[in-house]
């Protein structure tokens, strides 16, 4: 297992130093839990509750990293209960390799969704370790007692997936006939275990809409996939994962630079040596199925988009996902079991349980699994230790993420990172497990890139309505012209569009320039957008300069995108334009290098993957996004750089991105990386999860 990083990625300045390790107290945790007991808290020395309330993260962190065992002291740790400390035990237990046995499982299946996913990650092992006579029995004692559809759900989730047969037939039929969908479906596909009968008795089943009439198809063995794809009979197939957002429609709601991305890696793969073809996983939900029933549909030559349906009104996000992640497995067990060829190497880039979903399915079918590791939300961790007032849900969603990311790392044949400003130094500092299991092998993190800018047919038609705007914006027809700064990403928090505007407009920068942002869907703009966008509006409220100075696009076509940006920095247009992107972090920051490469001069966070390829002063400017005065201070420095140095930056910057980050370059060294994983033979398609870094040793 690796993590690969180009050579001019040498550990920096600013990787994490040993110092800096000891302060970071989450780390420090971490790294205790995975060198072995010398370096973990006992009961023996953990010290004697606090007279005052500690945070919620801190008892948390204590029970999931230290040996814990201890009694919950009232008043010590006001929001943490006995369910908190329940799911953190199991997780340490699960990530030390000590299954819980299946009662245990079946308890805790009664909870929260950070309790369910480290259930599924256990149930396995604890099945095999305990017999499927035994786990049974737990099974339908939980069935019994289960107080709601999301636990009957759950239940008839674990019975499926391991084969199991706790309930009689009329007994499942019944659930089968539930009012709550997901026990209903959940009751269907376990029907199709009991054999030829109960096949027979799903024929019987009237489907209400597209969702439940394309499960009912998988589940009688005629899954409706649009056909198979053409496959050359040598090479490697290879399947790439995107399942937040719609494919399609990069800025707008969960949709980022992921979709562009997968999009332009995906058709460069197939043209690689050594690749038969590549699938794109992305989700469909009810309405995209009703719309479009057709599951598996070619992009390009080699590369098709394959759609998990999720019963969902609506894209699903990080917060819901995990409720359908045994759906997910099953579906992406189903769907690529159904190619035609055998599927070589799945690769997942984020640390949810969709993609948790989607490594289990490659277990299911036999594949090899490849994961991008990214130390989110690791990084902020440590903020929280010791803040009493943190979002109770925060943190449990950052510390069931925390988790998603061990098992990922568990169960990767590979992992790659995205690397920062130290290469990879700062992953092993986040990831402690990875420093000890690499061995000799070089870790390492394949350049992501950028694929050759190639204009739509009406490009100067469709920029031409676009620049007019901005350029009666700047003032182009009546005397001295303003800057333009330019901003394209999905309207989210963590872009912090809205403290951008707050920025412009405390340091008086928008006196003097005209802030472009392109991002977010007006026709049906999710929760986050709608919020974004009243933020913005807030911020400009008694100000009308900075209003008439702000222009809010919704999102563009990535080809739209480019070619504006290749306007603006065209000294033809005349344009005095500069990019930024204020986000609190960029993993890797896509929009950037494409504004780099259009030949604009950049500024973009310090945080994140985005000073490994962006020199301060060099090649663009670096900024502190960490408040609005600190980026303000930014926005006045970039806007105070005269032409002349502005120009040398944008030529050496679009001079890097062509020779060193190129979509085909990412998908050779890919490539690479998926044979390796392909040359150590299938998998067992039964049994526990590989472990290739070995159980914690606590």
């Amino acid at each position: 297992m690796e993590i690969s990083v180009p050579d001019r990625a040498a550990p920096g300045p600013h990787a994490p130093t040993a110092a800096e390790g000891e302060r970071d107290a989450f780390t420090a945790a971490r790294r205790a839990f995975w060198t072995g007991p010398e370096g973990a808290t006992t009961s023996s020395n953990r010290p004697d509750p606090p007279s005052s309330p500690r945070s919620l993260l801190s008892r948390l962190v204590e029970e999931e990293y230290g040996v814990g065992g201890g009694a919950v002291h009232p008043g010590q740790y006001a929001m943490a209960t006995a369910h908190d400390v329940a799911v953190a035990r199991l997780r340490k237990r699960v990530r030390a390799g000590r299954t819980p046995g299946p009662e245990e499982c079946v308890r805790l299946a009664a909870g929260s969704d950070g309790a369910r996913g480290a259930v599924f990650e256990a149930w396995p092992e604890a099945v095999r370790l305990h017999g499927g006579p035994r786990a049974a029995r737990a099974l339908r004692s939980g069935f019994r007692t289960a107080r709601d559809p999301e636990t009957t759900a759950m239940l008839l989730h674990l019975a499926a997936a391991a084969g199991l047969r706790p309930l009689p037939e009329d007994g499942l039929l019944r659930l089968a006939r539930a009012g709550s969908r997901r026990v209903r479906h959940a009751a269907w596909r376990l029907l199709a275990r009991y054999g030829r009968q109960g096949e027979n008795r799903l024929r019987t089943v009237e489907p209400a809409d597209t969702y439940e009439r394309l499960l009912l198809e998988a589940l009688r063995h005629r899954p409706r996939t649009g056909g198979r794809p053409s496959l050359p009979s040598s090479g490697l197939v290879v399947a790439q994962s995107m399942l937040m957002g719609r494919f399609d429609r990069p800025g707008e709601g969960l949709s980022g630079g992921l979709s562009v991305l997968l999009d332009s890696v995906g058709e460069a793969l197939a043209s690689t040596d050594g690749i038969a073809g590549v699938l794109t996983v992305v989700t469909a939900c009810r309405p995209d199925l009703e719309a479009d029933r057709v599951l598996l549909r070619r992009r390009s030559p080699g590369h098709w988009i394959l759609r998990l349906p999720v019963d969902t009104d609506r894209p699903a996000g990080p917060q819901d996902i995990g409720e359908h992640r045994e759906a997910l497995a099953w579906w992406a067990t189903t769907l690529l079991s159904a190619l035609g060829r055998p599927l070589d190497v799945l690769h997942v880039r984020y640390a949810d349980d969709g993609s948790l979903a989607l490594a289990e399915a490659a277990r299911r079918v036999g594949a090899g699994l490849v994961f991008t590791a990214t130390p989110d939300p690791h990084r902020r961790m440590s903020e929280l230790l010791d803040r009493p007032d943190a979002d109770p849900d925060h943190v449990r969603l950052d510390l069931h993420r925390v988790f998603l990311a061990d098992r990922l790392v568990a169960r990767a044949d590979r992992v790659v990172g995205i690397a920062g400003r130290g290469g990879t130094a700062e992953l092993l500092h986040h990831f402690p497990q990875l420093a000890r299991g690499h061995g000799t092998r070089r870790l390492s993190a394949p350049p992501e890139g950028v694929a050759p800018y190639e204009p739509p047919p009406d490009a100067a038609k469709r920029c031409g309505l676009l620049l007019d705007r901005i350029a009666g914006k700047a003032g182009y027809a009546e005397g001295p012209r303003r800057t333009v700064l330019l901003s394209v990403g999905r309207l989210h928090p963590v872009k912090q569009q809205d403290v951008l505007v707050r920025a412009w407009i405390e340091s008086g920068c928008h006196r003097e320039s005209v802030l472009v942002l392109v991002g977010g869907s007006t026709r049906a703009p999710d929760r986050q957008e709608f919020l974004t966008r009243a933020r913005i509006h807030a911020a400009t409220l008694g100000d009308p300069e900075a209003r008439e100075n702000l222009l809010l696009l919704p999102a563009l076509s990535n080809a739209d995108v480019r070619s504006l940006e290749r306007t603006l920095a065209d000294p033809v247009h005349r344009f005095r334009a500069r990019y930024v992107c204020a986000s609190a972090k960029e993993e890797f920051g896509l929009a950037v290098l494409e504004a780099m490469e259009a030949g604009m001069v950049v500024a973009g966070p310090e945080r994140g993957g985005v000073p490994h390829y962006l020199d301060d002063g060099v090649n663009g400017l670096l900024l502190d996004t960490s408040s609005p005065h600190a980026l303000g201070r930014g926005l006045r420095r970039l806007l105070e750089l005269d032409d002349e140095a502005a120009e040398a930056m944008a030529r050496r910057a679009r001079r890097l991105v062509r020779t060193e980050y190129s979509a085909s370059a990412m998908a050779q060294a890919l490539a690479g990386h998926y044979a390796d994983v392909a040359s150590r033979g299938r998998k067992a398609q039964s049994g526990p999860s590989p472990e290739p870094f070995g159980p914690a040793p606590v």
